[in-house]
């Protein structure tokens, strides 16, 4: 039965590598998880959240390669970090296209593990430092920051299913001159569909309210800082064995302020290694 509850809480496991909160990541357990996204928006919603065409037919085109991973140190806490690999691409029928690519913000930190519910769901308190790896604004804020979060997330038995959960908001913090105040925010639902529970459906909402003085709008995203926006996601989760997950993710942002109106697809891989460095796992 614990084998089947970890299968089916696999999406929960990947929540946990997108925002850090989960179940908790057994001692010398390693989880690493490559992912890839593109977003397109051909339109943005302005300061009063009216929907408007971007100028001159232009549009916003990124990709996105990522490599998150965390490792169990002992049982209520672990370690994490995250390394972005960044494109993206400015056209409009006026001015010569405009593109740039590179490394984003990375992010390390640590998740500690608060409580628990007959260990079935845990409160998660992590905190993360924020790196930039580049030099101009162009790819991100060139800025370095903290935030603190909070995080709900378990799983349980639904019917002949079962289903994961997770809930957290979080306070971003980017240092220096003009540097904006971001609350991040997510909820996501899934269950299992088959018997095996190896394939999973999830429903998510989530979003960001980022204050600045800096209140213009900017076609970049990676640069925008004063802004808000919801957007909700539909994904499904295949779980080939215990040590490898895949996830597909579409994604559509529904309200916002100041900020690109845009669909998001993403696709990700998690590959859990056991006793890793030659730790055992304490079961």
């Amino acid at each position: 039965m614990v084998k089947k509850i970890l299968s089916a809480t696999a999406f929960c496991l990947f929540i946990c590598l997108k925002a850090y909160c989960g179940w908790p990541t057994r001692p010398g357990r390693f989880i690493v998880s490559p992912s890839f996204s593109y977003y397109t928006s051909h339109q943005y919603w302005d300061s009063t959240g009216r929907r408007v065409n971007r100028a001159n037919n232009g549009s916003f085109t990124t990709s996105s390669f990522s490599v998150s991973a965390e490792y169990g140190i002992v049982r209520k806490l672990a370690a994490f970090a995250s390394v972005p690999y960044l494109s993206y691409r400015l056209t409009d029928s006026v001015s010569a296209p405009f593109s740039r690519s590179g490394f984003g913000d990375a992010e390390f930190g640590l998740r500690y593990y608060l409580a628990n519910i007959s260990y079935k769901y845990y409160f998660t308190l992590q905190g993360t430092a924020i790196v930039p790896l580049y030099t101009t604004q162009g790819l991100g804020y060139a800025q370095p920051g903290g935030e603190l979060r909070l995080g709900f997330s378990g799983a349980g038995k639904l019917g002949k299913s079962f289903y994961s959960l997770s809930i957290e908001n979080g306070v971003r913090k980017y240092f220096g001159n003009d540097g904006p105040i971001q609350d991040r925010y997510s909820a996501s639902f899934g269950i299992t569909l088959d018997k095996r529970f190896r394939d999973q459906l999830s429903l998510g909402v989530s979003g960001i309210i980022s204050k600045s003085v800096l209140t213009a709008f900017t076609r970049n995203i990676y640069t925008a800082r004063d802004y808000t926006f919801t957007q909700v996601s539909l994904s499904y989760g295949h779980t080939f064995n215990s040590s490898i997950s895949l996830f597909l993710t579409a994604s559509q942002f529904v309200i916002g302020r100041n900020t690109g109106i845009a669909s998001n697809g993403s696709l990700a891989f998690i590959y859990k290694i056991d006793n890793f460095l030659g730790k055992r796992v304490d079961y």
